[in-house]
């Protein structure tokens, strides 16, 4: 009876907290570019964001290159655009390029989840809106 009552107050004690945000795996930056310009942008952009800023987002950077136009490069941040340009396929100071991009989408998350926290959320659930 001892056994019973004493198992039965751990399983009552334990934290057993329902999957949520918390649980979800935070700092990836996944690569989606196709071309030579696409990886180096991405390799500058992501070493600019993982020196200046705390990784607790995830982001996709995808890249649609185009013969004419050179290649356009956006980031995604919870499925929503934050960033787009045209890269020209001559781009010589594309460190610097990448560099203003990470610098531009962290002010744009860092803005995001600023009106996600003062969002008014009294009459519906944060999912629902």
């Amino acid at each position: 009876m001892n056994r019973y009552c004493l198992a039965l107050l751990l399983i009552l004690l334990s934290p057993l907290a329902p999957a949520g945000e918390e649980d979800e795996m935070m700092g990836f930056i996944v690569d989606d570019t196709i071309s030579h310009i696409g990886h180096d942008f991405y390799y500058s952009f992501s070493e600019r964001l993982r020196a200046t800023s705390p990784m607790d987002f995830n982001l996709v950077v995808r890249e649609r290159p185009s013969a004419r136009w050179g290649s356009l490069v956006t980031v995604e941040y919870q499925q929503r655009l934050v960033y787009r340009r045209f890269l020209p396929p001559n781009t010589v100071e594309l460190k610097d390029e990448a560099y203003d991009a990470a610098d531009w989408v962290r002010r744009q998350i860092v803005q995001r989840k600023l009106e996600t926290l003062l969002q008014d959320t009294t009459d519906l659930e944060k999912d629902e809106l």
